[in-house]
């Protein structure tokens, strides 16, 4: 098992959390610029791991909650950071309404490999407590998500992500700036919810993307026709693959289907 060590603590890595610790303070610095975090902000960060980014944080907001998982860590950032309000715990399973009932949250994070499309998916479903999230993650997910239509990145992720938030590709981070060192590069991304909400059926739509993108190279009618009565769409529509559509065009379409009881 690899270990980091850092001011006198020793932490084993555990690949199954994805850990990967930062340490240029010029990109943890871009970060927290490009995520406009101010003091009056009501800012949680996401697996704070030995406060790269916290430290940076605390420069233009002293008091914010983190959430840390690893118990250790967990330990580490209770006794550097005391001023800190730490949720130790699983970010995934934890009630974001609580943090955000007196104001929004700003989310900042260099967030796991392993689990970065539920963390992905669970600020989606709680959209309406954020005020953006700023993110570094895997590069190609990062791609994904700012992907746009008829390219090969172009798909659920892209659409889910982009129906519900303005989604901005900050910049690029290689991999030799972490400890230990991943076999892939970062990126920063920053999502901000959409002032003007498009879907009542969140969970419906989700369904319905899912199932156009089904199987990527067939028609939109091969893969819609067994689970919506499609009586409503324009046949043109009809013979496109998902991946040609734009945001408003699943929109429209999501509109004139009518699922099958």
């Amino acid at each position: 098992m690899r270990k980091v060590e850092y001011k006198d603590t020793e932490i084993a890595v555990k690949k199954k959390l994805g850990q990967n610790f930062l340490t240029d303070r010029n990109i943890t610095r871009k970060i927290v610029a490009s995520s406009s975090a101010g003091n009056e902000d009501n800012i949680l960060e996401i697996g704070p791991g030995f406060g790269a980014l916290t430290r940076e944080i605390i420069d233009v907001c002293p008091h914010f909650t983190v959430i840390e998982k690893d118990r250790r860590l967990a330990q580490f950032i209770r006794t550097e950071y005391p001023q800190l309000n730490l949720i130790e715990g699983d970010f995934l399973t934890i009630d974001l309404e609580p943090l955000s009932r007196e104001k929004p949250l700003r989310v900042l994070g260099n967030i796991p490999y392993s689990i970065t499309t539920p963390i992905l998916f669970k600020l989606l479903e709680h959209r309406r407590s954020l005020v953006s999230a700023t993110l570094m993650m895997q590069h190609e997910v990062a791609m994904r998500i700012v992907a746009k239509p008829s390219t090969k990145d172009y798909g659920i992720l892209a659409v889910q992500m982009q129906a519900s938030f303005d989604v901005d590709y900050i910049f690029k981070v290689g991999r030799k700036v972490f400890r230990p060192q991943p076999n892939v590069d970062s990126a920063v991304i920053r999502m901000t919810p959409k002032t003007e909400e498009q879907l009542e059926d969140q969970p419906g739509f989700s369904r319905f993307v899912r199932t156009a993108f089904h199987q990527r190279r067939k028609t939109l009618l091969n893969n819609l026709k067994e689970s919506y009565n499609l009586e409503l769409v324009d046949s043109n529509t009809l013979t496109l693959r998902a991946e040609a559509l734009s945001i408003q065009d699943f929109f429209k379409l999501f509109s004139q289907l009518r699922p099958f009881s």
